[in-house]
């Protein structure tokens, strides 16, 4: 890998999961599930909103999402203003070192003059953000989930009054509390990778907004992690991490990755291992094996290197399998049909969560050499 490789796995390093997590989806042109605890999900969120802006210099927009979620609100809440421009879309160098030097948001005029004919339409001086946070949309109604799922797949949006095309970059993120109902079945699979946020691992970005911060003993009094409004989110110093050119660098990186015969035969055996293990129900869908395989490739020059490894094709099935396995009930295990007891497989399955799937198909396919 030449120096331009070296010093983007270099940066990588630094990133938090959150962090990397949206960096695979982006070089990939694909989206994510991020689960997090109920208590924390207002951190989480804003921490994603600081991932997009500090990270990528991307816009963002935040979907709160319920079982009364239109679709009319679900078009309208991925929106941002025109006028508000990333990074990526600011015309020369020197706009975006002034971009980058001072303590703004996004919110730049980037240089458009709105169009004349289009005034009567509130949507039409709108745009699709960079980064879509729908927040709690495991709640919504079918119909919402359906238009994401066109939104992921098409890369527009329609309204009653217009037609959105998503920008370049564009991720979107489904943003749940771990433990509640799943995302429909199709939307579920169309979803590249999925990462549980646990408490421990902090909010890094939140935290250093945090200390730069005045703190008030009324605000210290009412909550550990202090919560910042939008504007206050925006704001930020210095230059964002990844570029568009750093960006570009990774997806072409990642399509010369070359696989050698024996870890192409080690990632097809994890396929046929998952298909047939006893707790999994529903099988596992081609779309989940071509995800496989692209994540196992995106992953090769984050670390330097320039082939896949077995290392990272285990790391890859942990991030693409667990939010697409469904455990099986015990009166559907195949094993009934050669009579085995109910009840033993029953005891057999308690407790057993597709993480543990994962592992024990890790465990039991032969690792190549």
């Amino acid at each position: 890998m030449d120096d331009s490789g070296d010093r983007i796995a270099d940066k990588v390093q630094a990133l938090s999961d959150i962090e990397l997590a949206a960096l695979l989806c982006l070089i990939t042109d694909q989206h994510c599930i991020i689960e997090g605890e109920k208590q924390s999900l207002d951190e989480l969120d804003q921490e994603i909103r600081l991932v997009a802006t500090n990270v990528f210099g991307l816009t963002w927009a935040v979907l709160e999402c319920s079982e009364s979620t239109t679709v009319d609100e679900f078009g309208a809440g991925i929106l941002v203003d025109e006028t508000a421009g990333d990074y990526f879309s600011l015309a020369n160098e020197s706009t975006r070192e002034e971009y980058a030097a001072r303590a703004g948001s996004p919110k730049k005029f980037n240089g458009r003059v709105p169009r004349s004919a289009r005034p009567f339409t509130p949507l039409g001086s709108r745009k699709i953000a960079s980064v879509v946070i729908a927040k709690n949309l495991n709640l919504a109604s079918n119909q919402v989930q359906v238009q994401a799922l066109e939104l992921i797949r098409g890369k527009r949006n329609f309204t009653r009054t217009a037609v959105h095309a998503a920008p370049k970059p564009f991720l979107f993120i489904a943003l749940n509390a771990a433990g509640t109902a799943s995302l429909s079945l199709h939307l579920n699979d169309q979803l590249f990778i999925s990462h549980t946020h646990q408490l421990g691992d902090g909010f890094p970005n939140l935290e250093e907004l945090q200390e730069k911060k005045p703190i008030y003993e009324d605000d210290a009094s009412t909550s550990s992690v202090v919560r910042f409004p939008p504007e206050a989110i925006e704001k930020r110093e210095g230059t964002i991490m990844f570029t568009e050119a750093d960006l570009n660098e990774l997806s072409t990186l990642t399509a010369k990755v070359s696989t050698s015969t024996e870890v192409r035969a080690y990632l097809h055996n994890i396929v046929i291992f998952m298909r047939q293990h006893r707790a999994v129900g529903g099988g596992i869908s081609a779309m989940a094996t071509r995800h496989f395989d692209v994540l196992s490739r995106a992953l090769a020059p984050l670390h330097g290197l320039s082939y896949i490894t077995p290392a990272l094709v285990a790391l890859a099935a942990r991030k693409i399998y667990p939010h697409r396995i469904q455990i099986t009930s015990p009166e559907n295990e195949r094993s009934l049909q050669w009579g085995s007891s109910l009840d033993a497989v029953r005891a057999v399955l308690e407790g057993v969560t597709p993480d543990d799937v994962v592992e024990e198909v890790l465990q039991s396919v032969e690792v190549p050499l």
